[in-house]
């Protein structure tokens, strides 16, 4: 089992290469969610994640033996980019595996960070099997990225600033993948302030230590946001640390993660990927539990595909009904698209997109079928556009 003393060392060990990242209070995170929300910003890590701690204190503590042959990992992402970023720093051989799925925007700077990636597996656990076997082929020294010693310890270092940061928080919010960072984090928090509440977050589609912990049989889907905490099989190391100090996992919905990475990007301004952004998932689907209590959450990472941002944002906005898709039913006669387009721009509807469907359309031979997107200010603002296009002799539903 980690130590207290293990932490609190590799904290110190880790000290010089590691930024120490804010811990702040969100003003209006608390105002939303009804509790005192802290964040604490472990994308500012210079390769965006909080799994520098742990890959720098790993490679920290190899003998000169095992440098000089190298290492190997298999990873979703994040820690892939720590271990290829410190391991380059130290001048250390390393080898990345990392699963199809992973966003190019990881590939891509584990590559630039100086490790030799292999694509392989469908998910972390597939690519994890290959590291492995590719470690005893060629002699190296395998990092795990969770389920190893001295990864938790760095990664506990991250409740001893947080602690030392807000000393008054009455709960950590944590989330859970194999469960490196809140077993590191529930050892130092719990010796540093034995009441405080540690909370473990987990998408309800890949729930697996949620499962083990209470004796249920695994069972994943597939296609989660959160893919840094996409982990089937919890660690042994992880697992015993967990049922031993942390007081709860709660489960969250994909939709409630696409929201907080939305809200971090409008509120905070700053990019949190899927796995970050759980902990703030969990204060905006269970309020009740933190209501009035001081929060502190892991924003763990901020690597996320530029794409998937996009469609979040964008489907967070329709969401709230300020993009909306109106089907426009009339007359197809000349000027027809012109004279919509003004009625919504009399408005102010700013017009994102036009369909103009004649051939696969059912409705009569001399009439059309328009699917215009729209951005608008609200519900009100739709309606007064719906109502502008129906007085004007044209049929107007919203999709």
């Amino acid at each position: 089992m980690v130590s207290y003393q293990d932490i609190a060392q590799a904290h110190k060990r880790i000290s010089s290469g590691i930024l120490r990242s804010s811990c702040l209070m969100s003003n209006t995170l608390s105002k939303m969610t009804g509790a005192d929300v802290y964040v604490k910003y472990e994308n500012m890590q210079f390769t965006a994640s909080f799994k520098e701690r742990g890959a720098l204190n790993k490679l920290l503590c190899l003998r000169s033996g095992t440098i000089a042959k190298g290492v190997v990992t298999a990873s979703a992402g994040n820690h892939a980019k720590a271990l290829a970023y410190h391991a380059n720093r130290l001048s250390i051989p390393a080898q990345v595996v990392m699963p199809h799925s992973t966003p190019n925007i990881k590939v891509e700077d584990t590559q630039r960070y100086g490790a030799s990636v292999i694509l392989e597996g469908e998910n972390y656990d597939e690519a994890s099997v290959f590291a492995h076997n590719l470690a005893k082929r060629e002699n190296q020294h395998y990092v795990h990225a969770f389920d190893d010693e001295d990864i938790i310890a760095g990664q506990g270092s991250i409740a001893i600033e947080m602690l030392e940061q807000i000393p008054d928080l009455d709960y950590l919010v944590v989330q859970i993948g194999g469960g490196g960072m809140i077993a590191g984090m529930s050892v130092a928090a719990k010796h540093l302030k034995p009441t405080i509440k540690i909370v473990g977050v987990q998408s309800r589609t890949f729930p697996a230590m949620y499962q083990s912990l209470h004796n249920q049989k695994i069972v994943c889907e597939e296609g989660t946001v959160a893919e840094g905490i996409a982990v089937k099989q919890p660690g042994d190391l992880t697992l015993p640390i967990i049922k031993q100090h942390v007081d709860e996992i709660l489960l969250v919905r994909e939709h409630s993660i696409e929201k907080a990475v939305s809200l971090f990007v409008n509120i905070e301004k700053t990019v949190s990927e899927g796995a970050g952004a759980v902990g703030l998932a969990a204060l905006l689907e269970h309020r009740e539990q933190f209501a009035g209590k001081k929060v502190g959450i892991v924003l763990s990472g901020g690597n996320i595909d530029a794409k998937i941002l996009a469609y979040i944002l964008l489907r967070d906005l329709a969401q709230q009904g300020r993009i909306v898709r109106i089907r426009i039913l009339g007359i197809d006669k000349p000027g027809i698209l012109s004279e919509i387009a003004a009625l919504i721009g009399d408005l102010a509807g700013n017009i994102i997109d036009v369909e103009h469907e004649r051939i696969f359309s059912k409705v009569r031979v001399k009439s059309i079928t328009l699917t215009v997107t729209v951005e608008v200010r609200n519900s009100e603002h739709t309606g007064k556009i719906q109502k502008a296009l129906l007085n004007a002799g044209y049929s107007a539903d919203l999709i």
